[in-house]
């Protein structure tokens, strides 16, 4: 049987890059599941979002619902496709990595993935994708990060990671990301948008962000990206030696 890490948490907390250098080290698949919420978003506001301002209308109503989104989805259509060991987004056959970090998509993925089919499709999704894995024979195992996988996606994974890391820490480290000056002011302003998206996140009624009671904590405040990753990698081969 396939090998399954899930590492979840809030955002900025280093989860896809954590996920993507554990992968790495220990030669498996890594999928981010925020990659395919974002696809799905600069899809939705490409197609039915107001192509003037670039923003998404009617959200939860009939011009933005689930199943409208779920059916743009399958019709584009968006979807994972594994190279050289990491899952990359696609929507209409266009490699779309990139595109979806932009803020425009960042402002309104959140909302979006608060959708009870737009969840229901990209779990699915997942799922598809490492049973895929498991068929296919390749990769020993998959790394899977986002914010549901050890409570919702993959509850049955054997080790499951829920990273922390205090709101200025996150927020710093998104500001150096974007290449911005980190000032106080900056800090504070990100910082407050981070702990709004955690409220959001972990107050929805549909998966919210959470630890799974058998997630091993780590709090990476203090911690360098290799130090994280290196304390991953020491777990994963304690839990699958061999």
């Amino acid at each position: 049987m396939l090998r399954i890490i899930a590492i979840d948490g809030p955002a900025a907390s280093g989860k896809s890059s954590t996920a993507g250098l554990v992968a790495e080290r220990l030669g498996w698949a890594h999928l981010d599941s925020g990659a395919l919420y974002r696809a799905l978003t600069l899809a939705a506001l490409d197609n039915i979002g107001d192509a003037g301002r670039g923003t998404l209308k009617g959200m939860g109503r009939e011009g933005w619902s689930g199943p409208r989104i779920v059916a743009l989805a399958e019709q584009l259509p968006v979807r994972l496709v594994l190279l050289d060991d990491v899952f990359r987004p696609e929507v209409a056959g266009v490699d779309v990595e990139e595109a979806i970090r932009s803020d425009r998509v960042t402002r309104h993925v959140s909302g979006l993935a608060a959708i009870p089919e737009v969840r229901a499709w990209v779990n699915a999704r997942q799922r598809m994708a490492v049973e895929g894995l498991e068929v296919g024979g390749g990769s020993g195992g998959v790394v899977v990060d986002g914010r549901d996988i050890g409570t919702v996606v993959f509850p049955e994974a054997p080790l499951k990671i829920f990273l922390t890391a205090t709101a200025d820490e996150r927020a710093r480290r998104r500001l150096s990301q974007r290449g911005q000056t980190v000032d106080g002011e900056l800090v504070r302003r990100e910082s407050q948008a981070l702990a709004a998206r955690d409220a959001a996140d972990s107050n929805r009624p549909i998966a919210p962000l959470k630890p799974a009671p058998d997630a091993v904590l780590l709090d990476t405040t203090a911690l360098t990206l290799e130090q994280q990753v290196a304390r991953v990698v020491e777990l994963a081969r304690g839990r699958f030696p061999g």
